[in-house]
Formats: C-alpha cells, sequence, structure tokens
C-alpha cells in the first residue's frame, strides 16, 4: 500500500490519528462501564479479579497505553526522521489493542485470549517504534523504549497473577503499570513541556529547567517505585515522595511565566503536572497520616494521567494535521477545565466531605465523560481527515 492510496484513507497515516481516537472513545465507554458497576450495582461477569482491578487494568493498558502508543508513533518520525508505521501494518496494530479491548468489556470471560491480543499489541508497539530509532542510532530514546518494555512486562505479571502463575501478579500488574505511565509522563514532560511553553508564550522566555532535576527526580522515583511496588515500607515510600514532590516543584516553578494563562494548550500540561506533585505530597502524608492512599493514586491517574493525556491529544492532533496550536477550536478550553474540575472533585471532596464519597465519585465520572465526549466531537473530524496543508502524516 503507497501512501497515495493510504492518504484516501488517512486515519492510519500516523499512529496518534487512530489511537488518540480510539483512547478517547474507549475512555467513555470504560467509564461508562464502571459507573454503571460502580454506582448502579450493574454486575460485569467477572472472576478471578475485582471490579477495580478490572478498571485499573483497562483504564492503564487500555486507554493509557493507546494515547503512548499513539504519541510515541508519531514523535519517533519527528525524533529519528524517517516514517513510522502506517497503512496496514498501522491498522493491525490496533487491531490487537482493540480486540484485546472489546474482550475486556465481557468481564473475564474471554481474558486468557485478550491476554493474547493485548500482549501481542504492547510488543507490536515496541518494535514499531525501536524500529526507526535503532535505524537512526537515537540511542538518547533508549530510555522511553526500556518504560515500554516495562509497560509490557508489567502487563504480563497481571495475566500471570490472574492464571494464578505470579502470586502478586495483579497487584504488580496496575500499580507497575500506572507508576511507569507517570515516569514516562515525567520524562516526556521534562522534554517537551518547557519548550512547548518557551515557543507558545509568545515573548521572549528561558525557563529555569536544570538537568540536577531531572537526573535527582529519577533517582528518587526509583526508590518510589522499589518500596511501593516491592518492599511496602511505608517510611521509604513517603520519604521519597516527599522528595519527589519537592524537586518536581522546583521544575514547575522554573517553568512557569505568566503567557502560559492565554493558551489553553499550555496550563493545562502545567496543571497536570502540578497534580502529580499533589499526588507524591499525598503519597508522602499518606504514610505519616491517615490520608488514603487511594486519593494520592487518583491525583496521579485523574489528575495527572487523564488531563496531561488530553492535552497532548488535543496538541498533538492540532500540530500533526497542519493546524495552528495556537489557535485551538474553542472549546478546548472548556473540556480542560471539565477534567480538570472533575479531578479536583475526584482528588479533594472526598478528604473534605467523605460522608458523600459516592457523590463525588459519581460526580468526576460525569465530568470526564462530559470532557472525552467534547475532545470526540471536536476532534473526531480533525483526526480522520487529511492534513490542511496537503502533507502525508
Amino acid at each position: 500500500m503507497n501512501k497515495t492510496n493510504i492518504s484516501n484513507f488517512p486515519v492510519f497515516n500516523l499512529g496518534f490519528r487512530i489511537f488518540f481516537l480510539g483512547a478517547s472513545v474507549y475512555s467513555i465507554v470504560a467509564i461508562l462501564f464502571w459507573t454503571g458497576v460502580y454506582a448502579f450495582n450493574i454486575s460485569l461477569p467477572i472472576t478471578g479479579l475485582s471490579m477495580f482491578q478490572w478498571h485499573a487494568h483497562e483504564m492503564i493498558y487500555g486507554y493509557s497505553v493507546a494515547v503512548i502508543a499513539g504519541f510515541l508513533l508519531t514523535a519517533v518520525k519527528n525524533w529519528t526522521g524517517i516514517q513510522t508505521v502506517h497503512g496496514l501494518p498501522l491498522a493491525l496494530i490496533f487491531c490487537l489493542w482493540l480486540i484485546a479491548r472489546i474482550l475486556f468489556l465481557f468481564g473475564s470471560q474471554f481474558i486468557n485470549i485478550a491476554a493474547i491480543f493485548d500482549s501481542l499489541f504492547i510488543v507490536a508497539v515496541i518494535i514499531a517504534a525501536a524500529s526507526p530509532i535503532i535505524q537512526a542510532r537515537n540511542w538518547k530514546q533508549l530510555g522511553i523504549l526500556s518504560k515500554l518494555v516495562l509497560l509490557a512486562v508489567f502487563n504480563s505479571f497481571f495475566y500471570f497473577g490472574y492464571a494464578g502463575i505470579l502470586e502478586q501478579g495483579l497487584h504488580w500488574g496496575i500499580y507497575g503499570g500506572l507508576y511507569l505511565v507517570i515516569g514516562l509522563i515525567l520524562t516526556l514532560g521534562g522534554r517537551v513541556i518547557p519548550f512547548f511553553t518557551e515557543g507558545g508564550v509568545g515573548y521572549e522566555v528561558k525557563l529555569y529547567n536544570p538537568k540536577w532535576t531531572t537526573l535527582s527526580g529519577l533517582l528518587i522515583f526509583l526508590v518510589f517505585f522499589i518500596s511501593e511496588l516491592f518492599l511496602h515500607n511505608k517510611n521509604i515510600t513517603g520519604v521519597a515522595s516527599l522528595g519527589l514532590f519537592i524537586v518536581y516543584s522546583i521544575r514547575l516553578i522554573g517553568w512557569y511565566t505568566y503567557g502560559i494563562w492565554e493558551k489553553p494548550l499550555l496550563w493545562s500540561l502545567h496543571i497536570a503536572m502540578l497534580f502529580i506533585n499533589v499526588g507524591f505530597l499525598l503519597f508522602a502524608l499518606s504514610a505519616f497520616t491517615d490520608i488514603s492512599k487511594f486519593i494520592a493514586i487518583h491525583a496521579l491517574a485523574y489528575g495527572g494521567i487523564g488531563v496531561i493525556t488530553l492535552a497532548m491529544m488535543a496538541r498533538v492532533a492540532l500540530g500533526h494535521t497542519g493546524r495552528n496550536i495556537n489557535e485551538p477550536p474553542a472549546v478546548v478550553k472548556y473540556l480542560f477545565i471539565t477534567i480538570i474540575l472533575g479531578a479536583i472533585v475526584r482528588v479533594f471532596f472526598p478528604m473534605l466531605l467523605p460522608e458523600q464519597y459516592l457523590i463525588w465519585i459519581i460526580s468526576s465520572q460525569a465530568l470526564w465523560l462530559i470532557a472525552f465526549l467534547l475532545f470526540v466531537i471536536t476532534y473526531a473530524p480533525i483526526l480522520v481527515t487529511a492534513r490542511i496543508d496537503n502533507q502525508f502524516g
């Protein structure tokens, strides 16, 4: 299939198109299912794992990894100058992801089959992303690839745990996946957010972005990862979390400039990183107080991953279809506000008024659904049509 023929069906021209569309639609479907189960006691045929584990797996390996796949299969082309997978091969990779997601919506009835397609999907993404990187000898991207490989490993832990082969497999699969996605965001965010900010505020500015924050953050995050996942040492986890909060607060303050508030595609990224910082602070507090660790986890997951993936999809989709990222659709501001409000409700309101916990959960789910519905309605036409400048991509 040549590029001319592919361009007649542009949704498979670059990874961001089909995976951003698929991920955003699936996040709506998965949260609708979760709301039905959580709030309205609708039962799914699930055995061998809890409903929470089902929900967590699909939001991490279903939604988040799909966004990561779309981003990497697009960004690698920019990093290497080599065309990434497109056309039929890209469609086949997407089908692996889609089949696994459909099977998961039936509960755990077909989870063994889903495991095969899910594992093949991540391996296919790794190969598709690694090939241009190796060809271009762009070795500095190996850190990104290593996190993708670890995501594949921890996803396999989840399935081994379900099968009874690995005692801690379900736990390692879910929480290892969550923290690896956060680690990937911290790494990529350190590269692109200062760059986007300096180039996007409309005036000359040089942000404070020293290497020591990146290196120290990476080392402390490794301690946090090992302690939280394998050692279960609250004191080490608490101290490491506090260290991460301090280091990444310094970094985030250094990235700040007043001009971001004029650009929704900038302030959304900064607020997402702020939520990750809040998550680390809440982790530290949960180690030494009675604050629930699950509040900290949702600060990372809803506020961090949810907000930044939506913001990156909105930005990348405009830039890689030839549109002006400084003039996004008017609705973009409101969908960001909606999901940020959802994160605030999910993270802070249960601490302030715990007796209304169910109301806060349902409200945050509704706000998530509204934000992603707005995204799909606005961006689906952008993602499925050719670039406005008639270039391939």
